[in-house]
């Protein structure tokens, strides 16, 4: 699949897993990339090189997306480099593995701050510092990265979950004020994924500790892959996924 050419992509938490996976994969298809990171500047210039030697234009960009004023810092750096953004992908967040799975009322004021400003607050001050630059593009795509814990709600997972309910909220509401201006806003939510974050979180459950070990078990006899998802992500901002918005599609070989 390609025909993202003259389009430009903002990954946020692009450096690692699953957005560097998109990253590498709309750059494949044609698109140029601007990578948020937040702490790893050396991973993020690992995708912006892998980005540039695909033939794109790629520039990375820090920012906590829970910080709002340096969410508008950033945005407003990328439209100036770029011009134009047009494929906005909210990808950064933060697993309930982080801060070792509390129930809801075990986990502290700050723990719930720390999952809520990445999961939630972090999609919205991007889409507040985006969509209405995006609004003057032909056409535009916004492609919100939750997860399965939405239709699992599973103990010890709230902290997460309760955000990444949040931004799908925030998504279907979109696509519905965005679509008289060509926008189409979808999301894409995986079950297990081989990332940092799947690896920290396997050790917390019932079975193996080690991704391989649990590729018998699981669909298809292999854990899902970050590439998975970025094709899923390709489809639906090319022409191909012209048709699409307002749908949550789950990346998680159908077992829930």
């Amino acid at each position: 699949m390609a025909g993202l050419e003259g389009r430009v992509a903002f990954v946020s938490g692009g450096g690692r897993g699953i957005g560097r996976a998109i990253c590498l994969r709309l750059a494949h298809d044609g698109a140029d990339i601007a990578i948020n990171y937040a702490r790893d500047v050396d991973a993020a210039n690992e995708v912006r090189s892998a980005v540039q030697a695909l033939g794109r234009r790629a520039e990375i960009y820090q920012a906590d997306v829970a910080d709002e004023a340096a969410v508008d810092a950033m945005c407003a750096r990328a439209i100036a480099d770029f011009g134009q953004i047009d494929i906005l992908v909210n990808n950064a967040g933060i697993g309930s593995s982080y801060v070792d799975r509390p129930s809801v009322t075990g986990a502290t004021r700050a723990q719930w701050e720390l999952l809520l400003g990445a999961n939630l607050w972090g999609p919205i001050h991007m889409c507040r510092a985006l969509v209405p630059h995006m609004r003057a593009a032909a056409r535009s795509d916004i492609v919100m990265i939750s997860s399965t814990t939405t239709l699992n709600l599973s103990a010890n997972m709230g902290l997460y979950s309760v955000g990444k309910a949040g931004a799908e909220a925030l998504a279907h509401t979109l696509a519905k004020e965005e679509r008289q201006h060509g926008m189409r806003v979808n999301i894409v939510a995986p079950g297990l994924v081989d990332t940092d974050m799947g690896r920290k979180l396997i050790t917390l459950l019932p079975g193996p500790d080690d991704m391989r070990e649990r590729d018998a078990t699981a669909p298809f006899g292999f854990v899902c892959a970050p590439s998975d998802i970025a094709a899923e992500v390709a489809h639906l901002v090319s022409e191909d996924g012209r048709y699409i918005t307002n749908q949550r599609i789950y990346i998680n070989g159908g077992g829930f």
